[in-house]
């Protein structure tokens, strides 16, 4: 059964998986997309100084390398060593006890361990 969490939660039990490998798929309206990294730390970003609507308030920052499946479904170096979520006031985090997932009004993340 899934648990919804609040960010703090959700915080702590992620960060109990830095140093593991963990696979984060982000399912969009027209968009999937898989990566594949090294979780070595857990942080977040205020931007209170955005452009536009675009740009979040809040991220969650996966730090770590890792590759991500391209469009081809080839596999690639990540751009940076930072996946980014975007989060919202509206988030929903869960935990089912083996994966996480966030929804957001632009899709749904899921963060599992791989190894």
């Amino acid at each position: 059964m899934d648990h919804y969490l609040t960010i703090e939660k959700f915080n702590k039990l992620l960060t109990k998986w830095n140093g593991r490998t963990v696979r984060v798929s982000k399912q969009e309206i027209d968009d999937y997309d898989e990566t594949i990294m090294n979780l070595e730390a857990v942080s977040y970003e205020s931007n209170p100084h955005r452009l536009d609507e675009y740009t979040p308030l809040y991220s969650l920052q996966l730090n770590g390398t890792g590759q991500v499946e391209n469009s081809a479904h080839n596999m690639e170096e990540l751009p940076s060593a930072v996946y980014e979520i975007p989060l919202e006031d509206s988030s929903l985090y869960q935990f089912d006890g083996s994966r996480f997932s966030l929804t957001t009004d632009r899709g749904i993340y899921t963060i599992e361990v791989m190894d």
